[in-house]
């Protein structure tokens, strides 16, 4: 198993994390800056990243964003110093499929890195082209491999749409998936929601989502 490590503590890198992650049978790949590591990706694809928050010439969330776009297959990890929820929240959000704070027990991290590999190579993947459903349904992916994570009520809607994509489904049925009540529900509600979740969509991807209203009817997933 391949694993890039971005991290610019030279003695945590390179006395404590490359032997250790090395006796637990992976093939770790050291560097310090994101300029290594862009060559470390052209070298060949990782199956993994780890990477710090706090680098001397990036920030590690846009690197994690960046990553996430251009190698939608490939795990990530954040581990970093930084603990506060917001930080975590933040971490997830751009692209980590885990986020861990030092000092991290060694079994802890390597039982994250087997679960993040586990999890990668069993799952299906969304194909390339379409918009689709991450695997946990927690995140909306693009055509490009761009994440935007969904709310419960975004999710529900989402995967009810996307089962049905190409085809116009009418604002009762949408109502419907939102709740039992559906004569109480006020329909405004339903467009507020479309619209919020087509700019959070455009804001997070930088791609809009094809989600398109039909006059009268209700909204189609264009495909």
């Amino acid at each position: 198993m391949r694993l890039v490590l971005l991290e610019d503590d030279d003695l945590l890198r390179d006395r404590v994390l490359v032997p250790k992650l090395s006796q637990f049978g992976f093939e770790v790949t050291a560097v310090g800056r994101v300029s290594d590591l862009r060559e470390a990706i052209k070298a060949e694809a990782p199956d993994i990243f780890m990477l710090d928050i706090g680098l001397p010439d990036s920030d590690g969330f846009q690197v994690a964003r960046s990553l996430r776009a251009e190698l939608p297959d490939a795990g990530i990890v954040i581990l970093t110093g930084r603990a506060d929820n917001v930080d975590r929240v933040r971490g997830l959000f751009e692209g980590a499929d885990a986020y861990l704070s030092k000092p991290v027990e060694i079994d802890v991290l390597v039982a994250t890195l087997y679960s993040v590999a586990r999890r990668l190579r069993s799952a299906p993947q969304v194909p390339r082209g379409k918009w689709g459903l991450s695997p946990d349904e927690w995140f909306l992916v693009s055509p490009s491999g761009a994440r935007v994570m969904l709310s419960k009520t975004e999710r529900r809607l989402l995967e009810a749409i996307m089962q049905r994509a190409g085809e116009v489904m009418s604002r009762e049925e949408l109502i419907a998936v939102l709740t039992d009540d559906v004569l109480a529900f006020d329909p405004h509600r339903l467009d507020s929601l479309i619209h919020r979740l087509r700019r959070k969509v455009l804001a997070a991807a930088g791609e809009p989502l094809p989600l398109n209203a039909v006059h009268g009817t209700g909204y189609v997933l264009e495909t």
